[in-house]
């Protein structure tokens, strides 16, 4: 009875809010040895590496068109390119998480930039599309690097009752890249052509990289004691995937930030082939709705003064789910215009925006000498389901809005019923918990 006790009430605790998250889950006092100075430097430059990966999408959906006459093919295989590059990222963020944790952050991370670097290259000489495809996996091998490697370094450096306002912070500065990307992307194809595109991402993933390796800290050295035979790291990942607060929020996380890569994929054919919008103003568009999400993120810090972590995740949940519903109806229905659509769109966004930092900071809680394995599997999670989002939009192609809007709004339904049905386990497992402790 008491071995039974102990173990349900580790379970209601992990089930409470985030401001008991400290106290579950306590850490050596690393944040005490990095002053506040250096955490603003590190928190941009785990933004800018967090931003690479967003950059390297965005920055080229204004030369589909483009890519598309060149290579002598359709917007619809076009995206397939964006398809290979959210698998990439998915199973690159799987190889890193353990590569983080036993040989510490900065070099895993390095040689994944020095990849990114040389596939930007290779992408702007792919003589068709079926190579463009297959750069782009090589292009987001690379670049999951950072992604892994910024997420563990958060979880090393910073408090955990901290880490919903720094992922804010990240998004902050991460945040740029969608808004800037699709502009200055827009901007090279029609002066340049496509293929100048990938020579820019090149020379920034080279700048990012002289950057981490003069100016980035280590904050977890390498760990010897951590096994990269397949077995041990199978059974890393396996013990991240059974705790119960990190499957829910990671999963509800991926799905609710599916809808993002329905609309990234599709709204270059919604948008400027349906709608009518150019290459510059498709870009002007994309990035305000990008706003939307930065937006969300720096209100979910004022929210995060009178609201747990998980109260602010439901009822984000719920306006994205809204949003997404309505977008979806309205095209169906022929109600909504180019402005209608991208307004809902970008309250959908700005929900998002309180969503990934929440959901983030309560997977990656329970977690600290696997970070990296706990951030790659969270990583890999919303790449694949996004990856199948995408993947999804371009299958479902019928000349409509419709693919699109229909994932979009199916994404956010899995994601609200996923937060509803754990806010009941919560509950229900902490009834027991405290029944189980009176009968004792």
């Amino acid at each position: 009875m008491q071995s039974q006790t102990l173990a349900v009430s580790k379970t209601a605790k992990v089930c409470a809010t985030a401001g008991g998250l400290t106290k579950l889950f306590p850490r050596p006092g690393l944040e005490d040895s990095v002053d506040k100075k250096q955490q603003n430097k590190i928190i941009l430059i785990l933004g800018v590496l967090a931003a690479l990966g967003p950059f390297a999408i965005d920055m080229y959906l204004p030369g589909f068109p483009a890519i598309a006459r060149d290579l002598d093919t359709d917007i619809s295989h076009v995206a397939l390119s964006l398809t290979s590059y959210f698998i990439g990222i998915s199973v690159g963020q799987l190889i890193y998480g353990p590569l983080v944790d036993r040989f510490g952050r900065k070099k895993p991370l390095l040689i994944g930039l020095s990849l990114f670097v040389l596939a930007s290259v290779g992408c702007a000489f792919a003589p068709s599309v079926q190579w463009l495809i297959g750069l782009r996996l090589l292009l987001a091998l690379g670049g999951c690097a950072g992604m892994v490697a910024s997420r563990a370094v958060v979880r090393d450096v910073f408090p955990v009752k901290e880490i919903p306002g720094v992922y804010s912070s990240l998004v902050l500065v991460m945040g740029v890249a969608p808004i800037v990307a699709p502009t200055i992307g827009g901007f090279v194809t029609a002066h340049f052509g496509w293929r100048y595109i990938f020579a820019v991402l090149s020379g920034i993933g080279l700048l990012v990289l002289l950057t981490v390796g003069w100016l980035l800290p280590e904050s977890r050295g390498a760990d010897p004691s951590l096994s990269l035979r397949p077995r041990r790291v199978l059974g890393d990942f396996i013990s991240v995937l059974k705790e119960p607060v990190f499957l829910t929020y990671a999963i509800a996380a991926s799905t609710a930030q599916a809808g993002l890569f329905a609309y990234i994929s599709g709204s270059p054919f919604v948008f400027m082939e349906i709608f009518g919008l150019s290459e510059t103003h498709y870009g002007w568009a994309f990035g305000l709705n990008a706003f939307g999400f930065i937006a969300g993120s720096q209100v979910n810090r004022l929210a995060l003064r009178r609201r747990t972590s998980e109260q602010v995740t439901l009822t984000s949940g719920t306006v994205q789910f809204l949003a997404g519903v309505l977008l979806l109806l309205g095209n169906y229905l022929g109600w909504l215009n180019a402005d209608g659509s991208l307004l809902l769109i970008f309250c959908y966004l700005f929900a998002l925006g309180f969503i990934s930092p929440n959901a983030t900071a309560l997977a990656l809680a329970p977690f600290a000498r696997n970070a990296g394995s706990a951030s790659a599997l969270m990583g890999s999670f919303q790449m694949a389901i996004g990856a199948l989002a995408s993947a999804l939009v371009s299958t479902l192609h019928n000349g409509t809005a419709l693919p699109m809007t229909g994932v979009m709004a199916g994404a956010t339904v899995i994601s609200l019923s996923l937060l509803l049905a754990f806010r009941r386990y919560s509950r229900r497992t902490l009834t027991v918990g405290r029944e189980l402790k009176v009968k004792s």
